[in-house]
């Protein structure tokens, strides 16, 4: 592509993302009467039309197919990740290549229910414990703009502490990762797409990589709009692995963590005066100030290996073969969490979902480039920023703080 042709669509982009910013500043107004209505009916559709096109590979439950090319294409993902990073930060204050901005990083206990039925308790559910636990929620990122800004997108990773039992990276001992988006697909449907997201991304022109007329992901897109919208306290928000994972021996899960507490969700400034620079911290500032909040973690297993595939991550595992089932609450209490200490913490903590035990190894090429995607990259981050990692426990410092 010319330096030419990057111009032009730079100039169209930044008047798409002109039109988004100015729809997302209105959209308190209209938006959740439409997803009530609308959300479910468009989402069948889609994914309908995805899958009509998709081939009966006949696997069974939990299986795997790894493609030839899959670490050429993840040494060109993290390679374009790390220049996209060196561009947008600064040595010292590099930031995260994904789910980059940090709103908050809390503490929490997370209880497995006792009344599950036998295929769950498998891993951590085996048994009716609980586990102290680091909750990061986040914006996704590449850069760190005002939060009405953002693409309308957040993440909440739970980082279980005091975990036995042997773990399929050595990097942590005691801890167990879940990591959720806020849409119940991912943005690409295996790492070959992603790799060509990434090249967008580089070019700061990432919706092109949807409406490129010569390789168009336009279902993709619409999918994740249906969830993108303006966000308005990362308490409030439900949450998907999209991703799947192990539950025991063959058998595969998705998780979610859904909002139990009402939280504070106002948006001071809007629609055309200018909110707070942070205004999604500030609003779980404001609720875990006066109350405790609580999630469910949910789990729903794979019950046709067809039209719940684990290596496609673009279709939805439908609800009617196979229910949510709550595993766990997910308790945070009243606390308060931004201070320099806990943004220091962030800087050191990792997030990972291969810090896990083998009950729920993570299923997918998506999940298998995040092994060593994520550990490349936040070594990196780490390297640029001069800080060391170390597993968090509840004697440190931190969860003191």
């Amino acid at each position: 592509m010319s330096p030419r042709q990057i111009r032009l669509l730079r100039v169209v982009h930044r008047m798409l993302e002109s039109l988004l910013h100015v729809e997302r500043r209105i959209e308190p107004w209209f938006r959740q009467p439409l997803n009530r209505l609308l959300r479910e009916p468009l989402a069948s559709v889609l994914q309908y039309s995805i899958n009509i096109s998709r081939t009966d590979e006949d696997k069974a439950l939990a299986e795997e197919t790894i493609a030839p090319d899959e670490e050429d294409v993840l040494d060109r993902i993290i390679d374009l990740m790390m220049d996209q990073m060196r561009g947008h930060f600064k040595p010292g204050r590099y930031e995260r290549g994904g789910n980059t901005k940090t709103h908050g990083i809390v503490r929490a206990r997370v209880s497995v229910r006792e009344d599950l039925p036998s295929p769950f308790r498998h891993g951590v559910f085996a048994e009716p414990r609980s586990y102290d636990a680091w909750v990061r929620f986040s914006g996704p990122g590449p850069d760190v703009p005002a939060d009405i800004d953002d693409v309308g997108f957040g993440s909440m990773a739970i980082k279980l502490m005091g975990v036995p039992g042997s773990k399929l990276m050595q990097e942590e001992r005691f801890t167990q990762d879940f990591i959720g988006v806020s849409t119940p697909t991912f943005v690409t449907p295996n790492v070959r797409e992603n790799a060509k997201l990434q090249y967008w991304s580089l070019l700061d022109l990432p919706i092109f990589y949807f409406l490129n007329p010569r390789n168009s992901h336009l279902r993709d897109m619409l999918m994740q709009a249906l969830w993108n919208e303006t966000q308005y306290n990362p308490l409030g928000t439900r949450y998907w692995s999209c991703v799947p994972y192990l539950l025991g021996q063959g058998q595969a899960m998705m998780y979610s963590f859904t909002p139990r507490s009402k939280v504070d969700t106002a948006i001071a400034g809007l629609p055309f005066g200018t909110p707070s620079f942070n205004y999604l911290r500030d609003n779980m500032a404001l609720t875990l100030d006066r109350k405790d909040v609580e999630f469910d973690l949910l789990v729903q297993l794979q019950t046709d290996a067809h039209r719940m595939p684990i290596e496609h991550a673009g279709v939805r595992w439908p609800e009617r073969l196979s229910p949510f089932i709550p595993v766990a609450r997910i308790f945070i209490a009243s606390q308060s969490f931004d201070s320099p200490q806990r943004h220091d913490f962030s800087r050191r903590l990792k997030m990972n979902p291969w810090h896990s035990l083998p009950a729920h190894r993570p299923l997918g090429n998506q999940s298998r480039a995040r092994r060593r995607m994520y550990q490349t990259l936040s070594d990196f981050r780490q390297q640029m920023n001069g800080t060391t990692h170390s597993e968090p426990t509840t004697g440190d410092r931190d969860w003191n703080s």
